[in-house]
């Protein structure tokens, strides 16, 4: 049935992008509906972990083996008791993992999306970055610059605030920064030795969404350090939709939230070539109904807006509205990663770190900056920090708990996040086959890492054992696991940008090909995915697409 309200834009999701879609548009004027599969979670009233220690959570907050294998087998490792309350229930919301190409799906099921729950590496994009398919010659060119971005990143960045220091490096671009998080005495001798014996290579401080000074006009308290920022922040101290971006669009009074509300597909106007509604169900009483308006902003998350994007077709048609140019679904990326190093940092042990930080240390890219004659395109960058554990002591009585109060050496580790290419044939599809509860065809992902991501991740464990071996540390191991796309959370493209209709899903403000009143502003726009976080950019790019809709609409374009 068709719904009798009407309004000037859905935003369907409510993620970092999704929050941002609505807070831009209720700001200036429209009236808005943000849609999100997920129960509603209250900002500092729904965090059932705030603050708690492990011996008040579950299972001291470690995921029995049993649960994980059977209802959040795609999250693999990453959600534990504290943490599950905000994802989704792969067993009741499957999707085709049976696939020859194993892709672990992680997904919220929350207001707020992986808001809430995400790693807060927050890092613009270098020109480098922008102009890289089309130097290389692979892919498609994005059809902007760093230029038409680099005023919504610092536009982002002054409201959610960012800790970093400045660098003045041109492959990795400073933003609007709060003081950083200061390096602890291990990483600053790490910083001074690593830097000596490798010139051009940096160690630096991490860039994190965690503000280290008050924001009192969003009610907004700094970072206190406890590295809890995965259970929600009822401090606010992080950026999330439920402490930034919601509050802003509510305080308008144009923001209409429906939390548990399934969208299954885009109503479609193939004449005027418009997207006229959206059809959604709730997902408490399956109630299906089809709401209206002049525009709609897809922020469902790369996957969910592309299941949502291919199911949108005519009836009794296995293809989308969307997909005229076949490009749809294709060249779908994540990062590659699972390298790691560490070792003992010598001396020092009369000194300890006091609280918890958010984050550590970043050495940024340093491969193919210049020309190299190395076996891949593209680099990677790794993430990390140093830290002293409590002496591992065994026995009993008195010399056991005095034993328990040492401290083992200080330890440095760092994991290693490459660049993927957009290979198109890396694709997402529906299995007609298969069905979910609301009767959509489950989502179906032929997407593998190739030679060039193998190779590289090869270099990153070679150069990062090496690098901390020249700078002095002993002990030092390096390993790899199973390269698995999706266990980055980095999900990307599948409907990107570019300069011809002919190859792309959007153009260069956001908007499809197919239909100019539905914007795409979460990672399924990507035509390449850098080596860094992508969450700033996604945020940068959805400001500057509300921004354009909004002209557009008052021009009476769209």
């Amino acid at each position: 049935m068709a719904a009798t309200d009407r309004f000037d834009a859905i935003v369907i999701g409510s993620g970092v992008s999704g929050g941002w879609a609505a807070k831009e548009l209720t700001e200036k004027g429209l009236r808005v509906l943000m849609v999100d599969r997920g129960r509603m979670v209250e900002h500092g009233e729904d965090y059932p972990f705030d603050g708690k220690p492990a011996y008040e959570i579950p299972a001291r907050d470690k995921m029995p083996a049993a649960l994980a294998k059977s209802d959040y087998f795609a999250l693999n490792g990453w959600v534990s008791p504290s943490t599950q309350p905000f994802f989704i229930n792969d067993r009741l919301n499957p999707y085709d993992y049976d696939a020859p190409n194993k892709f672990n799906w992680v997904r919220p099921s929350v207001v707020g999306g992986k808001s809430l729950t995400w790693g807060r590496w927050s890092f613009r994009w270098a020109p480098t970055d922008f102009e890289a398919n089309k130097r290389e010659g692979i892919g498609v060119d994005w059809p902007i610059r760093y230029e038409d971005v680099a005023p919504w990143y610092s536009y982002v960045e002054k409201y959610i605030g960012v800790s970093g220091g400045r660098e003045n490096l041109d492959y990795l671009p400073d933003s609007e920064f709060m003081p950083p998080f200061p390096m602890n005495v291990a990483e600053t001798w790490l910083k001074g030795r690593l830097e000596s014996e490798f010139p051009g290579r940096k160690l630096i401080n991490a860039r994190l969404s965690n503000i280290t000074e008050d924001k009192p006009e969003q009610n907004r308290t700094r970072c206190q350090k406890r590295a809890q920022c995965h259970r929600g922040c009822s401090f606010g101290a992080y950026f999330s939709t439920q402490a930034v971006t919601l509050p802003a669009a509510r305080a308008t009074g144009r923001l209409t939230l429906r939390s548990d509300t399934w969208v299954t597909n885009l109503e479609y106007d193939p004449a005027k070539k418009r997207v006229t509604g959206v059809r959604m169900v709730d997902a408490n009483t399956g109630r299906a109904e089809v709401v209206e308006a002049r525009m709609v902003f897809l922020c469902a998350s790369a996957m969910s807006s592309m299941h949502i994007l291919l199911n949108s077709r005519p009836a009794g048609s296995q293809r989308s509205w969307f997909h005229s140019n076949g490009a749809l679904g294709s060249a779908v990326m994540d990062h590659i990663f699972r390298v790691g190093v560490s070792g003992d940092i010598p001396g020092m042990t009369d000194l300890v770190e006091y609280g918890r930080r958010p984050g550590g240390v970043y050495v940024p890219r340093f491969r193919n900056l210049v020309s190299e004659d190395l076996p891949f395109r593209r680099g990677y960058g790794y993430q990390g920090g140093a830290s002293r554990q409590p002496a591992m002591v065994e026995g009993f009585g008195a010399a056991m708990k005095h034993g328990m109060r040492e401290y083992g050496p200080w330890r440095f580790s760092m994991g290693a996040f490459g660049e993927c290419l957009p290979y198109d044939d890396n694709r997402v599809m529906l299995n007609f086959d298969k069905t979910d509860r609301f009767g959509t065809p489950l989502l179906r992902f032929d997407v593998t890492f190739r030679d060039n991501e193998i190779r590289m991740m090869d270099d990153a464990l070679e150069q990062g054992k090496l690098m901390l071996q020249r700078a002095g540390l002993t002990n030092v191991t390096g390993g790899r696991g199973k390269h698995v796309p999706g266990e980055a959370i980095h999900e990307m493209g599948g409907a990107r940008m570019g300069r011809d209709p002919g190859s792309s899903v959007l153009n260069g403000w956001n908007q499809a090909h197919d239909a100019p009143n539905l914007f795409v502003t979460d990672g399924a726009q990507m035509a390449s995915v850098s080596c860094v976080n992508p969450s700033l950019t996604f945020m940068a790019l959805t400001a500057r697409a509300a921004d354009h809709a909004v002209k557009q609409m008052r021009a009476g374009m769209i």
